[in-house]
């Protein structure tokens, strides 16, 4: 499957970003998906995760309350609308795919990331 994330921009803290990303290839709904996001010099982090069927999510601890994964199996397509955004929030992102969701950066298919800068 391959992935092309989109929405990325510079926002204001507080302010709010809506990220997309399109899969193509192998049918979507095959796959869990997840957002992924890596900060300058750091190690790449967990961000949410989204199930196939049931449509389950997991969220890491510092976006809980914030952050939304959603998908749209029709249009091959999963988001992450994020809102009360922080500096710290600064980070390329990316978006995931692997068959079993995890709340790891452990997945097997990735897309180009998005950057996503908050100013203070």
């Amino acid at each position: 499957v391959q992935l092309q994330a989109s929405g990325g921009g510079l926002v204001q803290a507080g302010g709010s970003l809506r990220l997309s990303c399109a899969a193509s290839g192998r049918t979507f709904s095959s796959y869990d998906m997840a957002w992924i996001r890596q900060a300058p010099g750091k190690e790449r982090e967990f961000v949410a995760c989204i199930t196939r069927r049931a449509g389950r999510t997991y969220y890491a601890d510092s976006v809980k309350g914030r952050f939304t994964i959603s998908r749209d199996n029709a249009k091959s397509t999963v988001y992450l609308q994020m809102n009360s955004l922080k500096p710290e929030d600064t980070a390329v992102y990316y978006c995931a795919a692997d068959v079993m969701a995890t709340t790891s950066v452990e997945y097997d298919y990735w897309g180009r990331g998005t950057q996503v800068t908050v100013s203070s």
